[in-house]
């Protein structure tokens, strides 16, 4: 009996451990069948549709980049010596013209007035005396001529003097943003540096209509301001572009960080080409029109110079139109839903638009295929455990002692 049960007890052993075993292969098999993930082929499929010929606005354009940089940048100057006793602006704050930057003190300047006036008194008093006492004498008429000389000198005197007391003010003269301040309460300035110097920044001419002063005085201006109410910007052209464009052009500007388009013309075209890698290239001036918000100098820009517009041009999209051999031909749909081709005359193609001559009109509609991208494969989204929790047979249980593979979890059974 104890040979018949231990053969008995093997003989189990042996069948629970093929049961096991053919459970593991299984559970194996259906792992990689069920749970690892399947890839996602990405394919894209056409789909159609329909859209009427219409009346569009087609431009030409020459497309460039460039950097904003101010139109007037304005550098300013004490014109008399003092200690300056305020200063009312930072840099990165706005001014409107007139508006005080800074002020040194006047003691110097009323003096230098007071002394002038003086020196009127004494000329006036000595022209009266001698108008006075003339006999018509060539002597006292001559005398009478240097006094009268000399009133007028010292009455220039005293202007100049005036002028001076309003220059303990330094204003601005033109409406920007203040970009340098090199000011501060108890500095001594001269009368040395420039008084205002108008210059157009992106090309280093002068504005017209603008004062100009020495390069020497201008280099130690105290204060810089930006108009920020006009930019520009300079793009580089090759000969072939600038033949088609004109001072006066429309332009518009994308420029970096700003939502909005920019509007602006064309100012300058430069006739003294640069060289790039053999090229000619020409530089182009596009000033900005009208008030534009977040513009900064520095900032990136690419220019489209309109050279052609046409409006109420017959044109639908260029997808719907196909060129084989010269030919051109455009789909529509008959009747039935049919898809039919139709010949068509093309012109200018701007933008994404193709121009109609002939052969469609105002409100027929054409085929375009449209691409649209599709996903096949599964999601993945399995949760990597077996079916069914992973247990064992009904009525199969595992011998004392059985260890059951690495990775291998038993149910509730197990």
């Amino acid at each position: 009996m104890r040979t018949f049960t231990a053969r008995l007890r093997k003989r189990t052993w042996v069948i629970i451990s093929a049961a096991v075993a053919a459970f593991i292969i299984a559970a194996v098999v259906m792992w990689f069948a069920v749970v690892v993930p399947s890839t996602t082929t990405a394919e894209t499929s056409a789909r159609t549709q329909t859209i009427a010929a219409s009346l569009e606005t087609l431009e030409q354009t020459v497309s460039a980049t460039g950097t904003i940089t101010p139109s007037v940048q304005e550098s300013l100057g004490f014109e008399v010596s003092g200690t300056v006793t305020a200063v009312n602006v930072a840099e990165g704050d706005t001014v409107a013209v007139g508006d005080v930057i800074a002020t040194v003190d006047d003691l110097d300047v009323q003096e230098a007035l007071l002394s002038a006036k003086a020196d009127l008194a004494s000329a006036e008093a000595r022209l009266s005396e001698s108008q006075e006492s003339s006999s018509g004498s060539d002597a006292d008429v001559a005398t009478i001529s240097a006094n009268s000389a000399a009133v007028d000198v010292a009455a220039d005197a005293v202007s100049k003097a005036e002028d001076a007391l309003d220059d303990v003010n330094l204003k601005a003269t033109v409406a920007g943003t203040i970009t340098s301040m090199d000011l501060a309460v108890g500095d001594v300035v001269g009368s040395s540096t420039s008084g205002g110097s108008s210059t157009e920044a992106s090309t280093g001419t002068t504005l017209p209509g603008a004062t100009t002063t020495a390069t020497e005085e201008s280099s130690t201006s105290q204060v810089t301001i930006v108009a920020t109410d006009s930019w520009t910007s300079t793009v580089s052209l090759s000969a072939s572009d600038l033949e088609n464009i004109a001072v006066d052009d429309q332009a518009e500007l994308t420029v970096d960080g700003v939502d909005d388009t920019v509007f602006g013309t064309v100012t300058e075209i430069g006739r003294l080409p640069s060289t790039d890698s053999g090229a000619a290239l020409f530089p182009v001036t596009i000033t900005t029109t009208g008030q534009v918000d977040g513009l900064y100098d520095g900032l990136s820009a690419t220019v489209d110079i309109v050279y052609e517009r046409r409006t109420d041009v017959l044109a639908v999209p260029s997808a719907a139109v196909t060129t084989t051999d010269g030919v051109s031909t455009v789909t529509q749909l008959d009747e039935d839903g049919e898809e039919v081709e139709v010949e068509v005359t093309v012109g200018e193609t701007a933008g994404t638009y193709t121009e109609i001559l002939s052969g469609l009109a105002e409100g027929d509609e054409v085929v375009v295929a449209i691409q649209t991208p599709t996903s096949g494969g599964g999601d993945g989204g399995q949760t990597g455990e077996f079916p069914g929790g992973g247990q064992l047979p009904d009525g199969v249980e595992l011998p004392d002692g059985f260890e059951p593979p690495a990775g291998f979890t038993g149910g509730q059974n197990g």
